[in-house]
């Protein structure tokens, strides 16, 4: 199959997404750093669908988040420097190539910045439960991790099909 290696520089959409994803996600492990000595022992483990506690743990579980998203932030970062390495439908061709690359990894960085926002809204969230100031997520969280995760797939798809 047709899948030559290209240089594609990142859009300024791409470059804000990720200073506004990586902002967000590195302001909230400052905050678990700042706060720390004011966590209790036990902070939330885990939420059901309505966003509301059904297990607690060590505040220690505050780190695997970031961890995760730390991860994440790196992997995904380096595939989207190799689109190449994406899957692509049978018409990928020389005419269409680079706009099929460059939609292929805008749906990357979407996907990658909003999974670091959304976990910071729940380290942030974790944090103010255990201190009082919260009692869940919120009704709210589960449409907004659907939403954050799929919306950007989806436009990506519907972007893909348009090219020629």
């Amino acid at each position: 199959m047709y899948r030559p290696i290209l240089d594609l520089p990142k859009t300024k959409r791409e470059k804000i997404w990720d200073w506004i994803g990586g902002g967000i996600f590195i302001g909230s492990m400052l905050y678990i750093i700042a706060v720390w000595g004011k966590i209790p022992d036990e902070v939330p483990g885990h939420f059901n669908a309505a966003g509301e506690v059904d297990r607690w743990g060590s505040k220690f579980e505050l780190i695997i988040l970031p961890f995760i998203g730390v991860f994440l932030w790196i992997l995904m970062g380096l595939l989207e420097k190799a689109p190449h390495m994406h899957n692509y439908s049978a018409r990928l061709n020389e005419n269409n190539v680079e706009a099929l690359y460059l939609n292929s990894r805008k749906i990357l960085n979407e996907v990658k910045n909003c999974c670091l926002i959304l976990f910071a809204i729940i380290s942030f969230q974790m944090v103010r439960i255990a201190l009082g100031d919260a009692q869940s997520l919120g009704w709210w969280f589960l449409p907004l991790v659907i939403i954050g995760t799929a919306f950007p797939i989806i436009k990506g798809v519907v972007m893909s099909s348009k090219i020629k």
